[in-house]
């Protein structure tokens, strides 16, 4: 009774985008699936951006997009048209919408709210445990983060990409909407690596997040204070928060995917998938769900499915340094967009680039702090 083909544990961004994709995939219709999670997700719970060319399969979701972006910084300040890309946003409750509508249609995708306690590799299968039930699989999914192991090891350092976003809408007509602020340097950084994220989706209306790639996540007043003084400092007073959202994302080159088994794959953030030198997750979730419904009808073990490839040992460089020295992100991160075309970054940060290009962009950037994080990781 408690038997499944295919079970995906935890339904947000990458477990509803695999039951998507599985969804539209002939090959799964006689194959039964069960999504399990506390509550089918219906809010605004996050907020997903990234770049990709003027169309692709998440456009009749997308709350706006820009073409161009702005960087700034104390040393430099650009504001650049970013053809052929588009930077994109999405609110959560239209993406969930839009899968679980779609998912609906199947009758061999069953949707069950069920706490999730734990999930275990058995012999030749895998075992669900929730508050109620046990459930088995041949093909276990896995969102969710069980343990904070990551966090207990020192080989590969451990950011957070963490921030509180305020949506707020003015009264009259106070924003460029033609351009998304991707990084804000010249916010105060206090030994950290400090932001302003600003998303401007009308003339009125804008999400303003203030955002830290550290390791300490920060009291809730200490964001809603430099969101408040960033605001002042623009002349922004007469404002209404019409909604706030608050995250942090492990950043980290930990190898998550490590604990893929035989019957057991993870995925999303839980499975490694959350870009390490940016915390960005939903461009690869794309990507990685893609390629796992290809894996899965080729029946190949789900321990072979992640391979590591150069830019994670780039990532790793990176966070190196900022671990170490968390203050020269402002620098870092403003000599690449000085020296670098911004499509050429967005392919580097993409993973799409050849090696020479790669060196082209890692060099832009002061290489003396990256010999030295290289040198200590090779001695």
């Amino acid at each position: 009774m408690n038997y499944y083909d295919y079970i995906i544990v935890g339904g947000g961004a990458s477990g509803l985008m695999m039951a998507y994709r599985m969804s539209k995939d002939t090959f799964f219709d006689d194959k039964t699936i069960l999504i399990l999670d506390k509550n089918k997700k219906n809010t605004n719970d996050r907020t997903w951006c990234y770049w990709d060319l003027k169309e692709d399969e998440w456009d009749d979701v997308l709350h706006n997009s820009w073409n161009e972006i702005i960087f700034k910084s104390d040393i430099y300040k650009v504001q650049e048209n970013i053809f052929p890309y588009q930077y994109k946003m999405i609110r959560s409750k239209d993406f969930y919408m839009k899968i679980l509508s779609h998912i609906s249609q199947k009758t061999n995708i069953i949707f069950q709210s069920e706490n999730v306690k734990s999930i275990q590799q058995l012999r030749e299968e895998a075992k669900v445990t929730t508050s109620n039930s046990v459930f088995r699989t041949k093909t276990l999914i896995n969102s969710i983060l069980f343990n904070d192991a990551y966090k207990k090891q020192t080989k590969y350092p451990v950011l957070q990409q963490h921030f509180v976003g305020f949506f707020i809408k003015t009264k009259d007509d106070s924003f460029n909407d033609t351009a998304a602020t991707i990084m804000d340097f010249t916010v105060a950084q206090k030994g950290n690596t400090r932001f302003m994220y600003v998303l401007p989706y009308s003339k009125n209306e804008a999400l303003f997040e203030y955002t830290l790639f550290s390791k300490e996540v920060l009291a809730y007043d200490i964001y809603k204070t430099e969101i408040e003084k960033y605001l002042e400092s623009k002349n922004i007073t007469d404002y209404e928060i019409v909604d706030k959202e608050q995250g942090s994302i492990p950043m980290s080159c930990y190898k998550f995917w490590k604990q893929n088994s035989k019957n057991i794959i993870h995925i999303g953030t839980a499975g490694g998938w959350s870009k390490a030198s940016t915390g960005f997750t939903f461009k690869n979730t794309t990507k990685k769900t893609a390629k796992l419904i290809v894996h899965l009808k080729q029946n190949k073990p789900l321990s072979k499915f992640h391979k590591i490839n150069k830019f994670w040992f780039y990532d790793l460089l990176l966070l190196d340094i900022l671990h170490e020295k968390n203050h020269l992100g402002s620098s870092l991160f403003s000599q690449l967009f000085n020296r670098t075309s911004v499509q050429k970054i967005l392919r580097f940060l993409d993973e799409e680039t050849p090696f020479y290009q790669d060196l082209q962009v890692m060099l832009k950037m002061p290489p003396k702090n990256f010999l030295r994080a290289l040198y200590k990781r090779i001695i």
